[in-house]
């Protein structure tokens, strides 16, 4: 079975791809870095959205979701940007924590897998 790798990079790649499976690199919001969480959270669902469709599926196909806050009193605020944007009748699993994240400016990360 082969691999491909998406946006890769030295140190990881945006996705990978093997067999009907696609795994995300957590995401992190480059433009919106020290911007609230719900600007934070929208960019990353839209890298999210072109680095699915790069690997020929959509949100619709994930199957679980990793997500990461740098502060537990913003669940509600990451809640809304996502609650509008994860297609309806096709929530994925999904676990959410709090975590220092690589830089102070990142507020959220995401990772996702999904099937093609």
């Amino acid at each position: 079975m082969t691999i491909q790798r998406i946006k890769p990079g030295p140190r990881m790649s945006g996705a990978v791809v093997h067999g009907n499976t696609v795994y995300l690199a957590g995401q992190v919001a480059n433009q919106t870095a020290g911007q609230s969480v719900a600007e934070q959270t929208k960019e990353i669902l839209s890298i999210i959205d072109g680095l699915l469709s790069e690997a020929g599926t959509d949100k619709s196909k994930i199957l679980m979701a990793n997500i990461w806050l740098t502060d537990m009193g913003t669940f509600q605020e990451m809640n809304a940007v996502w609650d509008a944007w994860v297609s309806a009748g096709n929530t994925p699993a999904r676990a959410t924590v709090e975590a220092k994240l690589a830089a102070p400016a990142f507020k959220v990360e995401i990772a996702v897998i999904a099937a093609k």
